[in-house]
């Protein structure tokens, strides 16, 4: 088949085919082995013109293992063959300890694909493709390939799936059918739908930076108002020779305020501000303060005199001044204290207050603004997810081991449902749990001893190149990234838009899946952004089929495409079964085109009920309907309809149709009256001599049947009848169904 080697590149060469041989087979991506006596290289067949087969090398293939990369070029003499099939395993994989079933090779006869387990999951890795490409069932697909896979037995895998949408749970619910020892967890935001349990994230796990992430915060200037928010808020959650602390901060804050420029009525207002927010039992309002031969509450002593002077400004001062002790100006507290958001409003309120953050033109914007967006948190639905299920504080390593332990049993996969909050909130939680496990495995004593894998969906939404290393100097997705590999923290990302995605994060991944992808920009972003790919490896990607996708990377020998099996269970992650869903779920059948001539019965009937299975009954009969039958659509009031409950009829519930289950094997049909005129007031109908029905000016909608006398479906009619054209649209033999105006 093959003559002669004729020309030898940096990157392939150019062989001449020997007469009329290529007829025999399609060498298009066939890899060939280019062999002399002292070494073997690998090729693929990039292009054919006439007789001449361009090859791309791949690598070298060495004791019969095949090596990346090719640093000696074959002679012009070397010999040149089809890949046998005894060497195909050494492209594809080899099924044997250490590699897991990926898919199959439509090149090879679906040859079945084995991925290195190592350097797949030891390194950071992408999955790119179009909506609808097959990404969510190729990491599905992946997932379930591992646990069924009796070789590896992954009992200590800690994956979490930051699901968008939560379409993963119907994927993993029935993972402990796999082996009794697997098992799923699905922690969710929505509350409602009585699946899963619900978020808990403690606000004193959160640090600094993720404060900073959660209130929005947008200049340097926020930074210290809210470190120094946390450490008050850790002081004032604590008891006993706390006070002492608290009550020393309460009265420098007054004492700064006493000896300020404002008048009196506004330093009291700003005093019984900070003592409304934060007071001790001995220091506030309504503490004693004994004068000579006289005692007086403190609120009495910001009385003011006709001088506008404060009437026991000595008193007040010298019994301020007695809780001030200057061992406190460097007291830390300790970092491992419970607080709730209210205690962080207490203490932002008075952070902003005792420090002179509002009375500065130039910060009292950016302390406003965190004052506002603290409270609308506190305020909101969301507040409820950084409460504490115990109660009580918890470390780190006691938070992330109920989260993969509980009640005895490990989780291997834990699907973590952020559909039902937006996307900015999304992305903070995601940032949150993804620093929270940076911060564990880097403080592991035995590096990389519990690995953890953080598989990001609509990667695009949370993984961006936002103002995070403006703000706080790093952010945490880069980092990981950049760091997290060597302590076993792996991130996964799964997207449909990487140009969105943080350079940074892309530019670290390893290993790629590539679905199809169409759009020009995101292309040309693999080709620039992602390491060692080629201008062959993505002109490939354009032509794969649903479900295929080109893997590479260094869990593959060379660049392949693999054919995923469906996932089983399939995750909800298919298009929207629109014919189904506006017939009714009803197999109808086939009928003739419809002619207006003579005008079916309407029955005046009472509402009917309708649920997301069907109408459920008719004049409180149920409906019996044939195959065959078109439903007749009766004269029902405006019905509010939503995806919970499609049984709101005249503004009013109607419960009942929450349970309504129709049988599967019975398919519900209207019984359908005999078509006779309809006598209707202030109606004149007649036909023209072509047979079109001619409807006079009146308050009333006229309705055709097919020529099986069949009635055609109406427009609901309400209150106030829309005006219709005169002469019917349709020709006169039925061929053109009429179109209802």
């Amino acid at each position: 088949m093959f003559d002669r080697i004729i020309y030898i590149g940096d990157q392939g060469a150019e062989i001449k085919l020997k007469d009329k041989e290529h007829l025999a087979m399609n060498l298009m991506n066939l890899h060939l082995v280019i062999e002399d006596e002292n070494k073997k290289i690998l090729a693929e067949v990039d292009d054919l013109q006439d007789d001449i087969v361009k090859v791309r090398f791949l690598g070298e293939i060495v004791n019969g293992k095949l090596v990346g990369g090719v640093l000696r070029k074959p002679k012009i003499d070397a010999s040149i063959r089809v890949i046998e099939q005894s060497e195909i395993p050494m492209i594809v994989g080899r099924d044997e300890p250490g590699y897991m079933l990926l898919g199959v090779s439509p090149f090879y006869n679906d040859h079945p694909v084995y991925l290195d387990v190592n350097n797949f999951f030891s390194n950071h890795f992408a999955i790119f493709g179009n909506s609808g490409s097959g990404k969510s069932c190729g990491i599905s697909r992946i997932m379930q390939n591992m646990f069924m896979d009796k070789r590896l037995f992954p009992y200590k895998s800690n994956i979490l799936i930051f699901d968008a949408s939560g379409e993963y749970y119907n994927a993993f619910k029935d993972l402990n059918r796999i082996d009794s020892n697997y098992h799923y967890r699905f922690i969710t935001t929505n509350e409602t739908d009585g699946i899963g349990e619900p978020l808990r994230l403690p606000i004193f796990l959160l640090n600094e930076t993720d404060i900073a992430l959660l209130l929005q915060a947008s200049n340097h200037s926020q930074l210290p108002i809210i470190e120094r928010m946390l450490k008050l808020a850790r002081i004032f959650a604590q008891g006993g020779d706390a006070n002492r602390y608290k009550n020393h901060l309460i009265a420098k804050a007054i004492m700064t305020i006493l000896y300020s420029n404002e008048t009196s009525p506004h330093k009291r207002n700003e005093v019984f501000s900070i003592l409304a927010s934060c007071s001790t039992p001995e220091f506030n309002l309504e503490s004693p303060v004994q004068g000579i031969g006289y005692v007086r509450k403190f609120r009495e002593c910001f009385l003011i005199d006709s001088h506008g002077q404060f009437s026991e400004s000595i008193l007040l001062t010298e019994y301020v001044s007695s809780f001030i002790h200057e061992e406190f100006d460097d007291y830390e507290p300790p970092k491992e204290c419970y607080y709730t958001l209210e205690d962080l409003e207490k203490a932002l309120n008075f952070t902003l207050i005792s420090e002179g953050w509002l009375r500065n033109e130039k910060t009292y914007g950016d302390s406003v603004t965190l004052r506002v967006r603290l409270h609308s948190l506190i305020t909101s639905n969301n507040a409820k997810y950084f409460s504490s299920p115990s109660g009580r504080y918890e470390t780190l390593e006691t938070y992330l081991s109920n989260l993969i332990i509980s009640n005895g049993t490990k989780y291997q996969i834990i699907n973590i449902n952020l559909d039902d909050v937006d996307d900015d909130f999304a992305k903070v939680i995601t940032k949150v749990y993804s620093r929270l496990l940076f911060e564990f495995t880097k403080g592991l004593k035995n590096r990389a001893s519990i690995p953890f894998h953080i598989l990001v969906e609509e990667a695009h939404r949370y993984i961006q190149n936002d103002t995070d290393r403006f703000l706080i100097g790093y952010n945490i997705f880069e980092r990981i990234a950049k760091e997290g590999r060597k302590y076993g923290l792996i991130l996964g990302l799964i997207s449909q838009r990487p140009v969105e995605l943080s350079d940074t994060v892309i530019s670290q991944c390893s290993n790629f899946l590539i679905f199809k992808m169409n759009h020009p920009v995101d292309v040309d972003y693999i080709r620039k952004m992602v390491p060692n790919i080629s201008d062959d490896v993505v002109e490939k990607q354009k032509t794969l089929q649903s479900g295929t996708c080109l893997g590479f990377g260094s869990a593959f020998k060379i660049p392949l495409i693999v054919k995923l099996k469906m996932p089983d269970p399939m995750p909800k992650s298919g298009n929207c079964d629109v014919v189904n869903i506006w017939n009714g779920n009803i197999n109808i059948s086939h009928t003739p085109s419809v002619s207006v001539q003579t005008q079916p019965v309407v029955e005046e009937i009472k509402p009917s009920f309708i649920t997301q299975q069907g109408i459920k009954e008719v004049n409180n009969q149920p409906i019996v309907m044939a195959e065959t039958t078109q439903p007749v659509v009766e004269e029902i009031k405006p019905s509010f309809i939503t995806p919970q409950n499609m049984g709101v009829v005249d503004n009013k519930l109607d419960s009942s149709t929450s349970s309504i289950v129709m049988p599967e094997t019975t398919q519900p049909a209207v019984e359908v009256t005999s078509p006779t005129p309809v006598t209707v007031q202030n109606t004149n109908i007649e036909q023209t001599p072509n047979n079109q029905v001619v409807s006079q000016p009146s308050n009333v909608i006229n309705f055709g049947v097919s020529t099986n006398n069949q009635p055609i479906s109406p427009m609901p009619a309400t209150d106030t009848i829309s005006p219709i054209p005169e002469v019917m649209p349709g020709d006169n033999n039925g061929n053109t169904p009429p179109t209802f105006m």
